[in-house]
């Protein structure tokens, strides 16, 4: 488990983190969400004692990482893919730390199987690509066993094959009761990964929910409806307020009005429904619940 408490930090006159409280317990995978600039990479250095907090405190496993009799045992991290030696082998690296840290030579062998890398373990670490090296620190953070990880942007640089076995990876690691930290950009992949998500914005919370509910606020909302008298409909749900959207394949989106609003509607006018069905994306949701925590915009 990770406990933080007020966690603050500083870098000069900035801000990076503001008395930043949540926990990510055991057993689950817990998204950790937020525009960029917002907190996240400096949440995690903190985490693992890499970077001080200016005020708070921060735990894991009922501990500070410093004080802990076997860190890499304990706590796996990938917080910087290319955080490596490039003149050293996939192999050499492991080693390395499995010496420091005295766990069995066999385990580094298995680890590399485990994340594909067994055909490439001889080859340097600095030819790697992005994904290969992505692996190689998936790899390490693994290499203890650990009961807490954290990854930092796994998914940077790897195909979908890829995507999807850290995918998997995440959710076993969880469900043999690990406690699991990840932070993405991608929206649409946390929503099939996460169960809990801490959301931040400029260094503060916004959000520590399920991935459901956290959606569930999120008035970008809409309904997807199917009716064989699709023209009666769409006249009362302009009446009513809603705007609709003729889809492709023969639906229709209705927005401005929710599931049970529609479905009063349609039993008003005596409409049969095939179909309603509330859809909301946590891309959606993530883009309004931040909209004033975003830091750096693109042109418009």
């Amino acid at each position: 488990m990770i406990e933080a408490r007020g966690l603050t930090k500083r870098f000069g006159d900035v801000v990076a983190v503001d008395d930043l409280s949540f926990d990510v317990r055991p057993g689950t995978v817990t998204g950790f969400l937020g525009p960029n600039g917002s907190g996240k990479s400096t949440t995690m250095r903190m985490i693992m004692g890499l970077d001080a907090p200016a005020a708070g405190t921060v735990s894991v496993l009922g501990r500070r990482y410093h004080d802990l009799p076997w860190p890499l045992r304990e706590v796996g991290a990938l917080l910087e893919a290319k955080a490596i030696h490039p003149g050293r082998s996939a192999r050499a690296h492991l080693l390395t730390l499995a010496r420091s840290n005295a766990i069995p030579r066999a385990r580094v062998d298995e680890v590399l199987e485990l994340v594909g890398l067994t055909s490439v373990a001889g080859k340097r670490a600095g030819k790697f690509s992005l994904g290969m090296g992505q692996r190689l620190g998936i790899a390490a953070a693994l290499l203890g066993d650990p009961g807490v990880l954290l990854f930092d942007e796994p998914v940077n640089g790897l195909d979908p094959e890829g995507i999807r076995w850290v995918r998997t990876l995440c959710k076993n690691l969880a469900a043999e009761g690990r406690t699991v930290f990840v932070s993405s950009h991608l929206m649409a992949e946390m929503a099939l990964t996460a169960d809990h998500l801490v959301v931040i914005g400029k260094g503060k919370l916004i959000a520590e929910t399920s991935v459901s509910e956290f959606v569930a606020r999120s008035s970008r909302q809409s309904v997807k409806v199917r009716t064989p008298a699709p023209h009666q409909l769409v006249d009362a749900v302009t009446n009513a307020g809603g705007q609709v959207i003729d889809d492709p394949d023969g639906s229709l989106t209705v927005t401005g009005l929710s599931a049970p609003e529609v479905g009063d509607l349609a039993a008003s006018i005596r409409v049969a429904l095939h179909e309603l069905t509330p859809v909301a994306s946590l891309e959606d949701a993530f883009m309004e619940l931040t909209e004033e925590a975003v830091e750096f915009r693109g042109g418009q």
